[in-house]
């Protein structure tokens, strides 16, 4: 239940039992305060009760009623995620957003109702259910930034190139090449990243928040134009000082993305996912081999680089991982605000809280 709240989800007690019962389970599990109000079944049916959504603990209720409580929260515009066992929560469990069924002592009835089954009876599953949920979410957002900066970044190259003395900054081979690389094993790579410390103590996302939003946008739009700029001012330089500029542009590109990917690490540092170290690794590698081995050099028509422009071009490749650092310390995702949610829980002679946040 702590985490439940510290994670923004508010717990709702919905019970067939009487109602001192449900108020000692609810004031032990921190679901309501010795305070708050306990709303019966007779208050609802009589029309006492007030809004449905004002209570924490319903005892004494009825499956209608208990369908008539999820009905209410959703219409208060959350996300519902009720709990039940009994043949009586069926029609809650289907009504509600996310139905969760007891896989071991629940019904077939509540089983079938429900959208998932915890085979252990274990609420804390939930709490672990939400928290994989947060991390794939957020995982999809960092590798849409990573992915979608880099390919912005090459438009701008191959836009901008020309305008300033380079007609061709990229052959196609050499484009490819670039995304196979990036966006190959380190992109997938980085859906293995692990949850971040604070993430069960944020509150949900709106669930009408686009997977762009929450500040996204901007972050990607900054990020390509970064690794487009230092891979033109590369590509200049080089061009100017007489050096295989077209070679300078392919290594930093591709090379600055991958700083990105490391800049990307939810812990840096550590070797939570040393999949993404090896994937940036084995990329970085290979990036360098299309420079340098003679086969691949035919393949992407490129040209060898000196050490000393080799060792700059690392340099400049390396701003992408300090600026991706950097950039996420300056410019935090928008967090959205608290949510009020609510959930419904099984009824009978066993009850068991429910929880509700507004995105999964």
């Amino acid at each position: 239940m702590a985490a439940c709240v510290r994670a923004g989800i508010v717990p709702v007690l919905i019970t067939g039992d009487h109602p001192l019962t449900a108020r000692a389970v609810a004031e032990r599990l921190g679901i309501a305060s010795r305070e708050e109000t306990v709303t019966t079944g007779q208050r609802i049916r009589e029309g006492t009760a007030g809004e449905l959504t004002g209570v924490r603990v319903y005892a004494r209720t009825t499956p209608e009623q208990k369908l008539d409580i999820v009905e209410a929260w959703r219409g208060a515009g959350e996300v519902v995620a009720m709990t039940g066992d009994g043949v009586n929560d069926g029609p809650a469990l289907r009504r509600a957003d996310i139905g969760v069924a007891m896989g071991r002592r629940g019904t077939e009835v509540a089983r079938q109702a429900a959208d998932l089954v915890l085979a252990d009876d274990n609420p804390a599953t939930i709490v672990s259910a939400v928290e994989e949920g947060r991390r794939v979410y957020a995982n999809v957002r960092r590798f849409l930034l990573y992915g979608l900066a880099g390919g912005m970044a090459e438009i701008l190259v191959m836009l901008l190139g020309p305008f300033l003395g380079m007609p061709l900054p990229l052959l196609p081979a050499q484009i490819l090449w670039i995304n196979l690389l990036t966006h190959g094993l380190p992109g997938v790579a980085l859906g293995a990243e692990p949850v971040a410390p604070e993430t069960m103590r944020r509150p949900p996302r709106p669930p009408d928040e686009s997977v762009l939003g929450a500040g996204l946008w901007p972050r990607v739009l900054f990020m390509g134009a970064f690794v487009a700029a230092v891979t033109l001012v590369a590509g200049v330089w080089a061009r100017e000082t007489g050096r295989p500029w077209q070679s300078m542009i392919f290594l930093v590109l591709g090379a600055t993305q991958l700083g990105v990917a490391l800049g990307s690490r939810v812990r840096p540092g550590s070797l939570a996912n040393p999949f993404l170290l090896v994937a940036v690794g084995v990329a970085l590698g290979l990036q360098v081999a299309g420079v340098y081995v003679p086969p691949l050099r035919d393949l992407l028509g490129t040209e060898p680089l000196s050490l000393g422009d080799l060792a700059i071009a690392c340099v400049l490749s390396g701003l992408g991982y300090v600026v991706m650092r950097a950039q996420a310390r300056l410019w935090p995702e928008r967090q959205p605000g608290a949510a009020s949610v609510a959930g419904g829980a099984p009824g009978g002679r066993s009850s068991r809280p429910t929880r509700t946040e507004r995105s999964g």
